[in-house]
């Protein structure tokens, strides 16, 4: 579907490394922060992408699951986008400009507008931030708290909104919010909805039903503690937390909820949005309007860029409530421009539903053959998969196998020793995440599955040894 021809000649001046693999990566670990995530388990040097493959600095191929956490849609060094950034950077323009008028931030707000849904677009505004999504989540957090003249937010478990002290305060995992005092106060989570692992202990479509009765009796009981909400914030399709996604009766109850009772309803898109669950942005699948998006990853085409959109009634914050040097930044727009274009121009997100089908589908005959796999799930192309350890005892009222971090870490690492970059997440680090590039080919989706096939079959025993490699190969 998908032209993807790369004139590679004189493109990786750094492919060859003079000193050894080993001594490089040790090198860069006395000398970075213990905080570095990664590059712990992805012990590479990386030296060249074409899309959905790269390479490392000894010349082997992987094909590339995790596209820097979703921030790469068509992949690395799409020529399409490479040639309005080549071009611009050879044009003589600024590369910086805060918020002042440029031709590049003019044609991307044009873009950007093209693809948001109709019913949205009509009624919104933009703000640019500093280039991530968590500066554009604290953006959200000092619209909403202007504008309501409320105090109190409402998130979810297994949230993830970002690392900076408010966002921070929004995240179900409690980690990396440990050892920081300080957290934003009036911050209340609910439970998110989970047809595998319901907080409710019932599973399935009731999972939605009590969570909604939940947050109904929460919201207009006198008696809840919780003074009326200056935003609710959630993510459509819970990245980190699992790739746990919202059913959409649960996001339209949500939305329906959140309007009765005058609450402003902000969906974090920031690693759903721009085609990764089958359409633009993840809400749409539920028919909702919400009153605010927030967006990065994806929307600067691989160049660091957010925003947040928000309906206009909302505008009530001062010049300069919100700022930041590098909103501005041309390389960004330019690369997200034309990824937006891209995106739209092939209706990639059709694509994505379909690769996305066959993905899954292959997934789930993984799941018959391992007995290690307790559930696949997700949208498009950002699914998950849960690894259980099922011989030992059940952890919940539901009978369910506990999830198994270290078996999940194991397959990881077999997948990179089999040529593929994947990463985990979820509770206790054990669901496996796949978000490769948008723009892959069905071959690739095929490879994919392979690739998982030999590392489960490195690191497990199968549950049902009269399911043959060919079936996973067939797909």
């Amino acid at each position: 579907m998908f032209d993807h021809s790369i004139d590679t000649a004189n493109r990786d001046p750094m492919s060859s490394l003079p000193e050894a693999t080993g001594n490089l990566l040790s090198g860069l670990a006395a000398r970075e922060s213990n905080a570095r995530t990664y590059s712990r388990s992805i012990d590479l040097v990386l030296t060249k992408g074409e899309i959905a493959v790269v390479y490392d600095n000894e010349g082997n191929r992987y094909i590339d699951c995790l596209a820097c956490a979703g921030a790469l849609p068509l992949g690395h060094n799409h020529p399409y986008v490479m040639d309005r950034v080549t071009r611009f950077l050879a044009s003589g323009h600024i590369l910086q400009g805060l918020d002042i008028a440029t031709p590049a931030k003019i044609a991307f707000i044009d873009e950007l507008y093209r693809v948001l849904p109709p019913a949205f677009a009509e009624h919104a505004k933009v703000q640019f931030c500093g280039p991530s999504g968590a500066d554009a989540v604290e953006a959200a957090i000092k619209l909403f708290k202007t504008a309501t003249g409320r105090r109190s937010i409402l998130a979810f478990h297994g949230a993830y909104h970002g690392m900076t002290m408010g966002a921070l305060s929004l995240m179900g995992n409690i980690g990396p919010k440990q050892a920081v005092a300080g957290h934003m106060a009036e911050v209340f989570f609910l439970p998110y909805p989970n047809a595998y692992r319901c907080p409710f202990g019932v599973g399935g479509g009731e999972s939605d039903t009590f969570s909604l009765s939940y947050i109904e009796h929460l919201l207009s009981d006198p008696e809840s503690g919780i003074t009326s909400p200056a935003l609710i914030i959630l993510e459509a399709v819970q990245g980190e937390g699992g790739c746990i996604p919202a059913s959409t009766g649960w996001l339209g109850g949500l939305a329906g909820l959140a309007a009765r009772h005058g609450i402003p309803l902000v969906i974090d898109e920031v690693q759903t949005g721009f085609g990764r669950t089958g359409s633009m942005f993840a809400y749409e699948h539920a028919g909702i309007v919400p009153d605010a998006i927030v967006m990065s990853k994806a929307v600067g085409g691989g160049f660091p860029l957010a925003l947040i959109a928000y309906h206009r009634q909302y505008d009530q914050w001062k010049p300069g409530a919100h700022a930041g040097t590098f909103r501005g930044n041309q390389i960004a727009l330019v690369s997200g421009a034309a990824t937006l274009h891209y995106l739209r121009e092939h209706d990639v997100p059709a694509a994505v539903a379909r690769l996305g089908v066959k993905l899954r589908a292959g997934l789930e005959v993984l799941k018959q053959r391992y007995k290690c796999i307790g559930d696949v799930r997700g949208r498009g192309l950002m699914l998950g998969v849960e690894i259980v350890a099922p011989d030992q005892q059940p952890c919940d009222s539901r009978r369910l196998p506990s999830a198994d971090g270290a078996l999940a870490h194991r397959i990881k690492r077999a997948c990179l020793k089999h040529g593929m970059i994947i990463e985990t997440g979820g509770r206790h680090g054990a669901v496996l995440r796949l978000l490769p590039p948008l723009v892959i080919t069905d071959a690739q989706v095929d490879e994919i599955l392979e690739r998982l096939n030999l590392a489960f079959a490195s690191c497990t025993s199968p549950a049902s040894p009269g399911v043959p490699t060919s079936r996973v190969e067939a797909l």
